[in-house]
C-alpha cells in the first residue's frame, strides 16, 4: 500500500510523533496507519510524545568544569521529586558532558549528538519512558577558561562564573570564583558591570528614577537643574549597585564591593562573565495545568 506525504501528516498529528519516525512506520508497514500507530505505540514513541504536551517547569540545574570548558545546563520534568531520581541526575551529568566536548550551538543541535549508542534525542525518549513523565532539555550555556561552577538548592540555581586568570594560582581563583558565584546565586545580578548596561537599559531606568524623584511631593520645589545634576545620579548609581555584579557590595564584606574583593584575591584576576539558570524560571507551572485539565473537562 503507498503513502503520501499527507498522511505522514495525519500520522503524525495522531501520534506527536516526528516526521521521521512516522515515515518509517508507515514505510515498515506499507502504509497501513492503524499498524504504523501500533509500531509507534510499541516503541514507546507516541507514549513519549503523549507526555511531551504536559508542562515541565521542575527539573535540575546542572553547572560543572572539565579542564578549561565550563558548562551550565537546565533540564526540566513535571515535578520537583525527579529531581532526586539518580537515574535523571546522572542523564543530566551525561548532557552536560556532551555539551562540553561537542560545543552545539543550540539544543536543537544538541539532540542530534550522539550519547552513548544513540543519540541525546532517542536517550531522552528513552528517560521519559522510564520515568514517566515529560522531560525537556531548555538551555545550556558553555565558556572556553578559566571557569568556576556552583550548584545552589540540590540543582535549583546553578552559576558558572568566567575568568581572566593569567598566572593566577587555581586554588585562589576556585575560592574567589566560589564566592563570586555565591554572590550571583544570592543576588541575581543582570549585568557584568555599569560598561555592560545597554544604553537603552540605561536610558529606561534613569527615566524612572527621575520621575520618581519629579513625583516626590518634598522635591516639589527645587529646579529640575537641581534634581538633574545633583540627586538623579546619585539614583543612577544605585541602579549599578543594585543590578551589576562588580559594583554590588561583596556579601560577606559590604565595606567593598565585588571588583575590589576579586582585586583583593589576585591584581591579574577579573571576572569577564558569568551566567545564572534558576531552575523553571520563566516557565508555566504544573498548576495552571491542572487548573486547565480540570477546565476543559466540565465544559
Amino acid at each position: 500500500m503507498a503513502f503520501t506525504a499527507k498522511d505522514v501528516q495525519t500520522l503524525r498529528e495522531r501520534t506527536g510523533v516526528g516526521m521521521m519516525d512516522c515515515k518509517k512506520a508507515l514505510v515498515e508497514t506499507d502504509g497501513d496507519m492503524e499498524k504504523a500507530i501500533d509500531i509507534l505505540r510499541e516503541k514507546g514513541l507516541a507514549a513519549a510524545a503523549k507526555k511531551a504536551g504536559r508542562i515541565a517547569a521542575e527539573g535540575l540545574v546542572c553547572a560543572t568544569v572539565a579542564g578549561k570548558v565550563g558548562v551550565v545546563v537546565e533540564v526540566n520534568s513535571e515535578t520537583d521529586f525527579v529531581a532526586k531520581n539518580a537515574d535523571f541526575q546522572a542523564f543530566v551529568q551525561d548532557v552536560a558532558a556532551v555539551i562540553a566536548e561537542k560545543n552545539p550551538a543550540t539544543v536543537e543541535e544538541l539532540l542530534t549528538l550522539p550519547m552513548g549508542e544513540s543519540d541525546v534525542a532517542a536517550v531522552l525518549r528513552e528517560k521519559i519512558l522510564v520515568i514517566g513523565e515529560n522531560l525537556s532539555i531548555r538551555r545550556f550555556v558553555r565558556y572556553e577558561g578559566d571557569c568556576v561552577a556552583y550548584v545552589h538548592g540540590g540543582g535549583r540555581i546553578g552559576v558558572l562564573v568566567k575568568f581572566e586568570a593569567d598566572g593566577v594560582d587555581e586554588a585562589v581563583m576556585n575560592e574567589c570564583g566560589k564566592d563570586v558565584a555565591m554572590q550571583i546565586a544570592a543576588l541575581n545580578p543582570l549585568y557584568l558591570s555599569k560598561d555592560c548596561v545597554p544604553a537603552e537599559d540605561l536610558e529606561k531606568e534613569t527615566e524612572i528614577r527621575l520621575t520618581q524623584i519629579m513625583n516626590d511631593p518634598k522635591n516639589a520645589n527645587k529646579p529640575e537643574q537641581i534634581i538633574r545634576e545633583r540627586i538623579l545620579p546619585g539614583r543612577v548609581a544605585k541602579f549599578f549597585e543594585e543590578t551589576c555584579l562588580l559594583q554590588q557590595a561583596f556579601v560577606k564584606d559590604g565595606d567593598k564591593t565585588v571588583e575590589q574583593y576579586v582585586k583583593d584575591c589576585s591584581a591579574n584576576l577579573k571576572v569577564v562573565a558569568f551566567v545564572r539558570f534558576e531552575k523553571g524560571e520563566g516557565l508555566q507551572k504544573r498548576e495552571d495545568d491542572f487548573a486547565a485539565e480540570v477546565a476543559s473537562m466540565m465544559k
